[in-house]
């Protein structure tokens, strides 16, 4: 039997690609379950429920037992964070790469390894195809580890930021075409992870994938670095809202995050003042099981 799990650490799980910018200051956090404004992938805005503070059913698998969602900030050790970064492509962005868009970032991978950062990088398989070279030297390099994004990181739920959606009998096959397209790149470290582009999913799309056995891994803490110009703020919203165990989404595509690796030089050494001990996410799910 296999199962599939949404882990979805420490409270706040924003489900937008990019969350809310880090150019606006983060509101306090409500009392109560609230709705915020947050920036799609495509720069549109589109209102999230935020807040998830337990443990959750999520629906029964072929031989009755639950899938699991996980959000109990006890489960976690120490102080830990895992830096993630989303390599977004979709599958119909190959004419925007010919006239010379830039959906890769190697400065932020070569800063990545100047600070010595373990890192989990959710990769489309549209990426590793634009980018096969890149794709095999991240996934070459014991410092990282590879997951999927999808194949063409088009939404999995309707009214997902304007994402073009993939049909539900095609989204298995679209995580599939993810993984092969990441492991035909050369791609070794890979996991069995996954991200729902958006970070949009329901029941449906969660059965959806289940035979892939993957994990669906989400976040608690939005980098906010989508589209942002400024990376102070984005160094900002990351440091206020990150907490023990949580799970960070930032972006590896210069055309729609420009200020990434700027902000990771503000972050990485805060937080490593702040005693924090950078992890991948394999490393949080042992902390898990």
């Amino acid at each position: 039997m296999r199962r599939l799990t949404a882990l979805a650490l420490l409270g706040s799980v924003l489900v937008g690609c990019g969350g809310k910018s880090a150019a606006d200051k983060p509101a306090p956090k409500p009392a109560a379950p609230s709705k915020a404004a947050a920036a799609g992938p495509l720069g549109t805005k589109q209102q999230t429920v935020t807040p998830v503070f337990k443990r959750a059913a999520l629906p029964k698998d072929a031989d009755g037992d639950e899938f699991s969602e996980y959000s109990d900030e006890s489960e976690f050790e120490g102080k830990t964070v895992a830096l993630t970064f989303d390599a977004d492509m979709t599958a119909d962005q190959g004419r925007r790469a010919l006239r010379g868009e830039r959906f890769d970032n190697p400065t932020l991978i070569d800063a990545l390894r100047e600070l010595k950062v373990p890192s989990t990088v959710f990769m489309t398989g549209r990426w590793a195809e634009e980018y096969p070279d890149q794709a095999r030297d991240i996934g070459a390099d014991p410092l990282f580890e590879v997951a999927n994004h999808s194949y063409s990181h088009y939404a999995f739920t309707p009214k997902c930021y304007g994402l073009p959606q993939v049909a539900k009998n095609r989204m298995l096959a679209d995580v599939n075409r993810g993984f092969a397209a990441i492991r035909k790149s050369g791609a070794r470290n890979v996991v069995p992870y996954f991200r729902f582009p958006g970070g949009c999913y329901d029941d449906g799309a969660l059965r959806a994938i289940a035979p892939a056995g993957v994990t669906a891994v989400q976040w608690d803490v939005v980098g906010g670095d989508a589209f942002s110009g400024d990376p102070d703020a984005v160094a900002e919203q990351v440091l206020e809202e990150v907490k023990p165990g949580s799970v960070v989404v930032l972006h590896c595509t210069r055309s729609a995050a420009p200020v990434t690796e700027q902000a990771l030089r503000t972050i990485v050494p805060e937080l490593r003042d702040r005693g924090y001990r950078m992890v991948k996410v394999s490393e949080l799910m042992k902390k898990k099981r």
